[in-house]
């Protein structure tokens, strides 16, 4: 009789993961714990690696001289998801799991979307800049665009390389989605269009950048090149995207299927939109099975009418005031020439913890 009630729950567990199978496509994101210790000047130092499938292991050993940008992407994308998130519920804490993610981030729901989003703009913004700062053998500055610039204007300096970054980046991030084995056929179209929309946000970012010359700063020549917006600002784009991301369900159009939103399944998926396939938990009471620290003993703003308020942050449980003392830079002085000198102030201020 136990026997067959094991038998059982195996049927069962093996059916779940073979409907709702999720997909290996940013446990690379491990990498941003790699010692710095590690060389990584040997072929045989891509095993050593956390959370790489074997398509990406291989590209390791083919593309060395990639792999410590592609450690320090990782360590970007860490860093800058928990910026952009620390004033919501989810705050994005659980993508420090990697590669042993909760259920926020393994099921298609729309944290995954926007974390999937900004890992392949990261990679690849990261990989431009190094060709711009010469950290990569294999690649250099950007061309110079084709149009003029303008009266007044010059190209000139050194733009970072995003075709470079772009072409490498997608190879190393989409690897995992490419797999035949690697979970189900939505999630893989949801991981790839999510990833599309983080490098499209990323080339949008792309902006002229210009430095003045001329006698005593009179700015009469402008030498300009093409640069990329830091990343931070990259997340923000793709935060908002977040925020209005659509459902979409897995269906027959034509002779494929496809993602369709969910709510009104009469027009294809748009190439701007974050898409994901699964809800999300509140996040207010803590679950680690449904990918939830809560929200207990988060900070809160009491004047605040955004998503960081009391209010909304602590879920209506109410909050708790608690005395800090901050130290900051006062009475500051400028002096010829060029520098400025500052003490340092203490004062005390009342901040908030939810219940």
């Amino acid at each position: 009789m136990m026997m067959v009630k094991r038998q059982v729950l195996i049927a069962f567990f093996l059916a779940f993961v073979l409907q709702n199978g999720t997909c290996n496509g940013i446990k690379w994101l491990a990498l941003f714990k790699t010692p710095s210790a590690l060389a990584l000047n040997q072929s045989q130092h891509c095993k050593q690696l956390e959370g790489l499938v074997v398509s990406q292991v291989q590209l390791c050993r083919s593309n060395l001289e990639l792999m410590q940008t592609i450690i320090q992407a990782a360590r970007e994308v860490i860093k800058t998801c928990r910026k952009a998130f620390s004033d919501m519920r989810w705050n994005c804490s659980s993508i420090e799991r990697a590669p042993n993610y909760l259920l926020d981030l393994e099921r298609g729901t729309r944290e995954s979307a926007f974390v999937y989003a900004l890992s392949a703009a990261a990679i690849s913004h990261t990989i431009a800049r190094a060709c711009t700062t010469g950290d990569l053998p294999g690649c250099s500055c950007g061309p110079i665009p084709g149009e003029t610039p303008g009266p007044g204007y010059r190209w000139g300096g050194c733009a970072d390389n995003l075709n470079y970054g772009l072409v490498m980046g997608s190879k190393f991030s989409d690897a995992p989605m490419k797999m035949k084995k690697s979970g189900s056929q939505a999630n893989k179209l949801m991981h790839l269009h999510n990833s599309e929309v983080g490098r499209q946000s990323l080339k949008a970012s792309l902006e002229m950048k210009c430095k003045c010359h001329g006698v005593s700063g009179s700015c009469s020549i402008k030498t300009c090149w093409k640069g990329l917006q830091d990343l931070k600002d990259v997340a923000l784009d793709l935060k908002n995207r977040y925020l209005s991301a659509t459902k979409v369900v897995h269906r027959p159009m034509g002779t494929r299927k496809h993602l369709v939103p969910k709510e009104l399944d009469i027009r294809p998926v748009k190439e701007s939109e974050l898409v994901y396939l699964q809800s999300s938990p509140d996040f207010c009471m803590k679950n680690e099975k449904v990918g939830s620290y809560g929200t207990q003993d988060r900070q809160c703003n009491k004047t605040s009418i955004g998503s960081d308020s009391c209010d909304l942050m602590c879920c209506g449980r109410g909050y708790n005031p608690y005395m800090d003392t901050v130290v900051e830079r006062c009475n500051c002085k400028y002096h010829w020439c060029c520098y400025v000198t500052c003490k340092k102030c203490e004062r005390t201020v009342e901040k908030y913890v939810c219940k």
